[in-house]
């Protein structure tokens, strides 16, 4: 493994060996993302599923997942959300290599038993301060999903039935939270 000393761009962790093992950029400094475990993975799968359906459909924008994102430059930040989404409009910023400049407009994060709740916290601020509309957290273990918004409270779901409504990043976009966990 390469050894990194002091700050780096986004475009050195894009040359980085180790960044196909998974890795995030916060203010310059790499952070480590471990490997996930099955649940985790199927939640992932099934929310690409249920976007990749409805946005096939609609041709609303593109749904990625671990795609990085870049939040801030100088010092660099680079997250890469569990599952993004970007809409149609703003395709064209995606790049064919590189990292896409800016917020998705739709960031869901996984939780893993090894997450922390200041960090999930902390990416959930910075999706949201740098223009993301909706961030979900998916919690497998306990069986709910919270939806986040700038300047609202988050939302908590826990019932199979409830209406996950993600219009506001991906336009006619809903399912219920039993479908998340399929």
């Amino acid at each position: 493994m390469q050894k990194v000393t002091g700050l780096i761009t986004a475009e050195e962790l894009e040359r980085l060996p180790a960044y196909r093992h998974g890795w995030e950029l916060v203010k310059g400094r790499l952070v480590r993302m471990s490997p996930v475990n099955w649940d985790h993975g199927k939640v992932v799968a099934q929310m690409i599923f249920l976007l990749k359906r409805h946005v096939g459909h609609q041709s609303h924008g593109a749904v990625g997942t671990e795609v990085g994102v870049i939040l801030e430059r100088d010092p660099d930040t680079v997250r890469a959300p569990d599952v993004a989404f970007v809409r149609r409009e703003r395709i064209g910023a995606i790049p064919g290599r590189g990292f896409f400049i800016g917020a998705p407009d739709l960031a869901v994060e996984v939780l893993s038993p090894d997450d922390r709740p200041g960090e999930v916290r902390e990416k959930i601020d910075e999706y949201l301060e740098h223009g993301t509309a909706i961030v979900v957290v998916v919690d497998p273990r306990k069986h709910t999903v919270t939806m986040h918004r700038r300047l609202a409270a988050p939302v908590t779901f826990d019932r199979d039935d409830d209406v996950i409504d993600l219009d506001d990043a991906v336009p006619g976009f809903r399912c219920m939270l039993g479908e998340i966990f399929e």
